[in-house]
């Protein structure tokens, strides 16, 4: 499946994982794909990326305020599409990018097609121009379709008025389809659980610590990633869990054995990516209830989903997982299933091009 012409993308940071997507993507556009994207924040601790197939040009990201308050100008944006001139635009939908209006003016000013690329919208999370519905409706109406990266977005667009018919569901991924993972064995001497991820605070890692402290038999710990929090979560470790393994940052392929050595993903906070990767490898996930993402990937055959701050509902689920683990393997091979035939970044382009088509 491609699209006939010529893509320009829009992103504020290229994150590597993204790569493997845009690169495929690029390969399902026969005018090519231009991608223009600036740097994060230091304090953001993203590992950028760089494309090989796409065109990538990097943006003047002037960052503004902070927290609720942060806004991204991205200098260049007009001179970009005048030098790319594309046929279709992707946007991300976010009403803190400043410099969007004026890119969707200048593409429907020569009868081309802008399309909204997000999460979706809801009721709870302010725009930084005002909290009045208005708002939020005005933003997405500038878009001629959108893609959602969950079935929860695409509800939360079409309850503003958006157009059903419009509404793209392109399940966030990065994993590709994946190979038949090698067969785990039914009994181990000791279980490993795996978190993979940005260490923020909102991932709730030191209740993850805590939880396996309660075990019984205690698992294997092993922590994947860098970010703001892990020296405090290292010291908090050292007396509520001191078999924990703090791995530090790996990416792509160097996820691989660390993935292929756990039992049972844990993500006992909000956001991450890493699910769908690490169902990619077999794994059963618990993972606490997010932007939505969560609901298409994580169901009862292959999981739990728990509420974000619930400690005990943590503690149960994992008792739970590990009780069983015959049943646990059934549910890793689910994983797998979901992600091999329905939800992986092949999947997820294919949903683009026929956005793009319509």
């Amino acid at each position: 499946m491609n699209f006939k012409g010529k893509l320009a993308l829009q992103q504020r940071v290229l994150p590597s994982y993204r790569v493997p997507f845009f690169d495929l993507l690029a390969g399902q556009c026969e005018g090519g794909l231009s991608l223009f994207a600036g740097m994060p924040r230091p304090v953001e601790m993203i590992a950028s990326g760089k494309t090989k197939v796409a065109k990538l040009t990097q943006a003047n990201n002037i960052h503004l305020l902070g927290g609720m308050l942060y806004l991204c100008y991205q200098q260049g944006f007009i001179s970009w599409l005048e030098e790319t001139n594309p046929d279709a635009l992707i946007l991300e939908a976010n009403p803190r990018y400043l410099s969007a209006p004026s890119a969707v003016r200048w593409m429907h000013s020569r009868g081309r097609k802008v399309i909204g690329w997000g999460l979706g919208s809801p009721s709870r999370n302010p725009s930084p121009f005002g909290r009045g519905i208005g708002v939020r409706v005005r933003f997405i109406n500038q878009f001629d379709a959108m893609l959602s990266y969950s079935q929860r977005g695409a509800e939360e667009y079409a309850a503003l008025g958006f157009p059903r018919e419009k509404i793209f569901v392109a399940h966030n991924s990065v994993a590709a389809k994946p190979k038949k993972p090698d067969d785990r064995p039914q009994t181990v001497d000791r279980v490993t659980i795996i978190f993979v991820g940005r260490l923020q605070a909102r991932k709730r890692l030191d209740s993850l610590l805590r939880a396996c402290a309660e075990l019984g038999t205690k698992p294997r710990l092993m922590i994947v990633g860098d970010g703001p929090e892990r020296a405090a979560l290292e010291e908090f470790a050292k007396d509520a869990y001191p078999s924990a393994e703090f791995i530090g940052a790996k990416h792509g392929a160097e996820l691989k054995p660390y993935f292929e050595q756990a039992d049972l993903f844990v993500l006992p906070g909000t956001g991450g990516l890493a699910v769908q990767e690490a169902m990619s490898y077999g794994l059963p996930v618990i993972v606490a209830k997010g932007d939505g993402t969560q609901d298409d990937l994580v169901r009862e055959k292959n999981g739990w989903q728990i509420p974000p701050e619930d400690y005990g509902a943590l503690v149960a689920a994992i008792k739970n997982a590990l009780s069983d683990m015959a049943r646990l393997r059934e549910m890793g091979k689910e994983s797998f299933r979901i992600v091999s035939e329905e939800i992986n970044i092949q999947t997820m382009a294919d949903v683009f091009v026929t956005a793009l088509s319509n």
